[in-house]
């Protein structure tokens, strides 16, 4: 319960508690993770060589702190009938990247925003069916948002996830 409290906070924009500094025990359990999200509190201590009781209240401690923010699976886009993807950047009214991280946050398909500098304000990761659902995406839901000044769509051809490494 304190974790999903502590992960509202952090949605919410509240601040989260000073990082603590992580040591190699805490590493390794990182990089565990990564790679098995799954992986059982036993496995887990046998692999970093600690008790139980004390991988337990690392990974919570990991949690807490932010560190940890959350566990998921890795999908498949294509397999999972998500078979489009795109980065689209936008430019966006200065100062209005609060708003518009709420307003990303509701479309369909979006895994991943960034508030970025360079030449652009935003990087989006879309995942959606094809590209009619693409071009609705983009040119109904993105541009009747205010604050997008503008877009530009980069089609993905291929991509992967890379295995943590360690």
């Amino acid at each position: 319960m304190a974790s999903e409290q502590m992960a509202e906070r952090q949605d919410d924009g509240g601040a989260l508690p000073p990082a603590r500094p992580l040591d190699a025990i805490d590493q390794d359990i990182l990089r565990m993770l990564q790679a098995d999200g799954r992986a059982s509190i036993r496995s887990v201590a046998e692999r970093v060589h600690v008790s139980r009781a004390n991988a337990y209240a690392r990974i919570n401690r990991l949690v807490e702190d932010g560190v940890i923010r959350g566990f998921g699976a890795r999908v498949n886009h294509e397999r999972a009938g998500q078979g489009t993807s795109a980065y689209i950047t936008l430019k966006i009214v200065q100062n209005s990247w609060r708003t518009v991280r709420e307003e990303l946050r509701q479309l369909p398909g979006a895994s991943h925003i960034a508030l970025v500098g360079g030449d652009f304000d935003v990087l989006l990761l879309v995942h959606v069916s094809d590209n009619r659902a693409l071009r609705e995406l983009v040119l109904t839901r993105l541009q009747a948002i205010p604050q997008v000044l503008s877009t530009r769509t980069l089609l993905v051809f291929e991509e992967e996830d890379l295995e943590p490494q360690g």
